[in-house]
């Protein structure tokens, strides 16, 4: 009998027909015999022994040309092979699928809700009212901005100071010494040095007190984050920015304005004046009080300006200082050199003292005109408001 190797034609079955050619009768009665076995037989039988499959679905033409044979059959498993491409890690071709969370041996993936606010807001200025409280009522009650001790002893330390003046009219009203009455009585200097005299008021206590309230009035918002939480609320950045500013103005308000009317006021009532006396003085009350107002706006936009290009407590308050007593020190040796009164104009203090002296009528220590003063104090502040909005406009609204 003679023995044939089968061509790799034959190993296509009945329902695939060869490519190349047809089945022909002695191709058929080749696979229907059962010829003697022999090692060569052996072989090819090994070869064209496939394991038992589920049936497989009718492939259609586009999917058998996937693997670039046509009539070839296309299995999931060689697809996932082709779409798993080459490189470390490419010895198991499983893909890997979502499991169940008690499965997972990696990690987990969580799954996060975000629920809109579906009650009612408050109306804007309840909202402001909120930030002007918290920096407030931190100086006296608890759960609210944690001023330092120390900050809160100058403050009251200063409080009481500034209304040294009363207590010494009231001495000299009890004990009836003209001289302390003469020399603590309701004035033009002494309104006018109650505000904005340079030693010992305006140079050392209130400078202090506002640097220690500007130091972290904005910059602690901004290395903490707290900004993100103020701007993830309904609070814009302009409402922000104005309740910092009145939140600072009224405290220093409260140490130069409020001392200065319970000041008038207090020798008014213990001198026993009547409505002549409020007619003759009270023009003077009232340009102090402007003169008082004017030196609360400027500290305040300067400081905040200054706190709101740092990250921390010690350089607004430092540079605060240095730069109210710096530029008066500065503008004092080049006066007494050169003998002009105009470098004074860098000064904050010796403009505001120069608008002052104008607004009560006293003689001008200064030797240019007190329009100059007022036209840089405006520069002045214009320049520190323009710096306070343009970091709180950069200030963070998210904070990862």
């Amino acid at each position: 009998m003679e023995d044939e190797i089968p061509d790799v034609d034959d190993l296509f079955g009945e329902d695939y027909p060869s490519p190349s050619q047809q089945i022909t009768e002695e191709s058929a009665a080749i696979t229907d015999s059962n010829p003697e076995p022999n090692f060569e037989d052996d072989a090819i039988e090994s070869l064209m022994q496939v394991e038992p499959s589920t049936p497989q679905t009718e492939i259609q033409p586009a999917d058998a040309e996937f693997m670039g044979e046509k009539g070839g059959v296309v299995t999931g498993r060689g697809r996932m092979e082709a779409a798993f491409g080459t490189g470390d890690g490419d010895e198991v071709a499983t893909a890997q699928v979502a499991q169940v969370s008690s499965e997972v041996q990696t990690g987990t993936i969580f799954h996060q809700v975000y629920r809109p606010w579906r009650g009612n807001l408050n109306s804007r200025w309840v909202r402001n009212w909120s930030i002007l409280r918290y920096h407030i009522y931190g100086l006296f009650s608890k759960g609210h901005k944690p001023w330092p001790m120390m900050t809160k002893l100058v403050i009251f330390g200063v409080l009481i100071a500034s209304i040294g003046d009363l207590l010494l009219l009231t001495v000299g009203a009890a004990t009836g010494v003209e001289a302390i009455e003469r020399l603590a009585g309701i004035s033009r200097g002494n309104l006018y040095g109650h505000v904005l005299s340079f030693w010992f008021r305006n140079a050392c206590t209130y400078p202090i007190v506002t640097a220690l309230i500007i130091g972290g009035m904005i910059s602690e918002d901004r290395r903490n984050g707290t900004s993100a939480l103020y701007f993830s609320r309904p609070v814009n950045r302009r409402d922000y920015a104005a309740m910092k500013f009145l939140s600072v103005a009224i405290i220093l308000s409260v140490v130069v304005l409020f001392t200065l009317s319970a000041y008038y006021l207090g020798a008014i009532l213990v001198g026993g004046e009547g409505w002549s006396y409020v007619m003759d003085t009270g023009l003077l009350f009232l340009g102090a009080f402007l003169a008082g107002g004017l030196l609360v706006f400027t500290y305040t936009s300067i400081g905040l300006a200054l706190s709101s290009v740092s990250s921390g407590k010690f350089f607004p308050a430092v540079a605060f200082i240095g730069l109210i007593l710096g530029t008066k020190m500065v503008a004092f040796l080049i006066w007494a050199l050169f003998d002009s009164s105009a470098i004074y104009l860098i000064s904050p203090y010796d403009n505001l003292a120069h608008v002052g002296q104008w607004m009560l009528g006293l003689n001008h220590t200064y030797e240019h005109p007190a329009s100059w003063s007022l036209v840089m104090l405006i520069t002045m502040n214009a320049i520190s408001l323009y710096i306070l909005s343009a970091r709180v406009s950069s200030l963070e609204v998210t904070r990862e």
